[in-house]
């Protein structure tokens, strides 16, 4: 069985290079995976590729299967999908999910492998763990039927957001995005769509995805008295100043955040794994390839990644296809 593999490792800031890898065979309890597909988030991974993440956080942000440390070299990721080529007889063959880096092969705990539903296409499954911050967000907003919201920021994680709640009853909802490329992209998802200044306010949540400080500020001046801000942003080394002054107070304004790295206190019967199956089920919908806006081979990663930190390729998710490499 071919144990031989390749993975992209981060050798500094900026500066990213292809290793090649020795696997051990599987041992009672794991499994080996050949990746199929993997998933580029933009904006985590961008920011981890420029050296972003400040060192108070290096501990938190920490991939599951991460190899190195921050600020490089690192060997970062967490959206892939493969086949299992060995391991317990009910696995052998079946594609999964795991949150590992962009890797040819790897051995892992069947622990961290999910079965990728066979409604669901693997290459729309990259996208699994972008959806399950998504449920986590939706679990902490916990949205009613009826409800006036905003979603600013129209990346990976405000479309995956805007996704789901488009299958609310009865919401009032809008993507906003300063880029009017974004339209498109709501349209896909059958969400509606406004710029910034264009933006109806009156609401009863607003999701904050946009990771600036006036995504955030537009947030808080969309909200109806007694409004949810639910931040989801990431902004790694940067401060942020916000006008808690105003009407902040008179009109009982609340900012919340939501972190995919815990279990919505409000579902806290649920585990991890409940979490990223029900991810894996909602990506039966075919509307979701809209957050998936481009791809390559995996031999390219080292001259991809700049082009997606410089924002010279626009991306949500950017798929990395592996067909025979390593």
């Amino acid at each position: 069985m071919n144990r031989s593999a390749r993975a992209f490792w981060l050798r500094s800031p900026g500066r990213g290079e292809l290793r090649d890898v020795t696997l051990a065979a599987p041992s009672d309890g794991e499994v080996l995976v050949r990746a199929l597909y993997s998933g580029v988030s933009r904006g985590t991974e961008t920011l981890v590729f420029r050296g972003g993440v400040p060192e108070s956080q290096r501990a938190v942000m920490r991939a599951p299967f991460q190899e190195g440390e921050f600020p490089g070299p690192v060997k970062y990721g967490y959206l892939s999908v493969g086949v299992v080529e060995e391991g317990p007889d009910t696995l052998v063959g079946r594609t999964v999910f795991c949150l590992y880096p962009h890797q040819t092969r790897y051995v892992v705990p069947v622990s961290a492998v999910t079965v990728v539903p066979e409604h669901v296409p693997p290459a729309r499954a990259v996208l699994a763990g972008t959806i399950e911050t998504a449920v986590n967000a939706l679990w902490d907003a916990a949205p009613l039927v009826g409800d006036r919201i905003a979603v600013i920021g129209g990346g990976m994680v405000g479309c995956s957001v805007a996704a789901l709640l488009a299958r609310f009853p009865g919401v009032r909802l809008q993507l906003v995005d300063a880029d009017p490329a974004r339209a498109k992209t709501a349209e896909a998802l059958g969400v509606g769509f406004a710029a910034p200044e264009d933006a109806l306010g009156d609401c009863d949540l607003v999701v904050h995805a946009s990771a600036t400080e006036q995504g955030l500020t537009r947030a808080l001046e969309l909200l109806a008295p007694e409004g949810t801000v639910l931040e989801l942003s990431w902004y790694g080394d940067r401060r942020v100043a916000l006008p808690l002054g105003e009407a902040f107070h008179s009109r009982r304004l609340t900012v919340r955040s939501s972190q995919v790295g815990t279990v919505s206190p409000r579902r806290a019967g649920r585990s991890y794994a409940d979490r990223l199956a029900l991810a894996l089920d909602l990506l039966a919908d075919p509307a979701l390839d809209a957050l998936i806006t481009g791809e390559s081979a995996f031999e390219e990663l080292p001259e991809v990644l700049p082009r997606l930190a410089s924002g010279e390729i626009p991306a949500l998710c950017h798929r990395v296809s592996y067909g025979e490499a390593g």
